[in-house]
């Protein structure tokens, strides 16, 4: 591993660990603030491994991300969502597609 893939590493890993500290900042929020949110991880994680050639599995990936099963995390630490959450997070969307060129 090079210098830059440890240090890219360790600071996943500190993502990792701000977010599992920060369990009061709900996905829905991040997602419509920053555009990506601990599923769009899980998902980057799963394409990465492809990439490598390590299967790893939706749910595995999201175990990863998120420390435990996915629906352990959704019942003990998420809320409902407000429709001020699902309006910007639907906003944030469209300008994600439109980033990648997708809009």
């Amino acid at each position: 591993m090079s210098k830059e893939q440890a240090i890219e590493a360790a600071v996943f890993r500190r993502l990792l660990k701000h977010l599992d500290d920060r369990k009061d900042v709900q996905n829905i929020d991040l997602m419509g603030y920053g555009g990506f949110c601990r599923n769009c991880l899980s998902d980057w994680y799963a394409e990465a491994a492809a990439d490598a050639g390590v299967d790893v599995s939706k749910d595995e990936a999201r175990e990863r991300i998120y420390g435990m099963p996915y629906g352990e995390y959704k019942k003990a630490y998420q809320s409902p969502a407000t429709e001020e959450q699902l309006v910007l997070m639907n906003e944030s969307v469209v300008k994600n597609k439109a980033a990648r060129g997708e809009a």
